[in-house]
């Protein structure tokens, strides 16, 4: 995680993304401009959040370390959308790791010095309110296409969304529990892409993406399905 010096860049980021429509007062000089490499951890569940997030390039993903060492996938987040508001509202909450996909641009406001003043600003805390009930109607219409698209469709629209340079390396016992099927069909599937030639297999878990407008075409009904 780096702080990034360009206040060009801060100033066009917050005016292309609405950044001060979201908040009663103009907060552009409160606002750091933040990078996280992929790969890289932008909240760990061992430590409390230092920023309120809003995630304005790349893509990351949400997942939560258990106790027994498995490491369950929660949910994916591409921009704009804000990241850490469960920690700001309730600090006593235990955080969800949060990873970045590819490399991502956060517009980021220090929670340390900026709590009180964000959890009294009516318009902010409205927008939260409409983000998160955006987020749990997405988790539902989630659910609901587990049961209504096929797996070779949930898996291409899967594969487009967690990829980083045409690099598709999730786990595959992850990845199985998040899309509700078994390992076993997972593989399947997978092997079966290999074989139509729209995946070509470097290791256990790398696969290069050979055929996107197959992938594409395939996942069609599922991305064109209201966010």
């Amino acid at each position: 995680m780096k702080k990034i010096l360009n206040e060009h860049l801060k100033q066009q980021l917050i005016s292309d993304n609405h950044f001060n429509d979201l908040f009663s007062t103009d907060m552009s000089a409160k606002t750091q401009l933040i990078s996280v490499p992929a790969g890289g951890y932008i909240i760990e569940n061992t430590k409390r959040p230092a920023y309120l997030f809003y995630l304005v390039r790349g893509k990351a993903k949400l997942y939560d370390a258990q106790s027994n060492g498995k490491t369950v996938l929660i949910d994916f987040f591409t921009p704009p959308c804000f990241m850490g508001e469960m920690e700001l509202l309730d600090p006593d909450s235990e955080p969800f790791s949060m990873q970045a996909i590819e490399d991502c641009l956060f517009l980021a406001l220090p929670i340390d010095q900026y709590q009180n003043q964000l959890l009294s600003d009516t318009i902010f805390l409205r927008h939260i309110c409409l983000y998160l009930a955006h987020k749990e109607a997405r988790d539902v219409r989630t659910a609901s296409k587990n049961q209504s698209f096929t797996l070779n469709q949930r898996l291409a629209a899967f594969i487009l969304l967690t990829e980083h340079n045409g690099t598709y390396n999730e786990r595959h016992t992850q990845v199985a529990q998040y899309l509700g099927v078994s390992y076993r069909h997972l593989l399947y599937v997978l092997a079966a892409f290999v074989d139509q030639g729209y995946l070509v297999k470097h290791g256990r878990h790398d696969y290069q993406i050979a055929n996107r407008e197959k992938l594409m075409a395939l996942s069609s009904e599922i991305r064109n399905e209201p966010k």
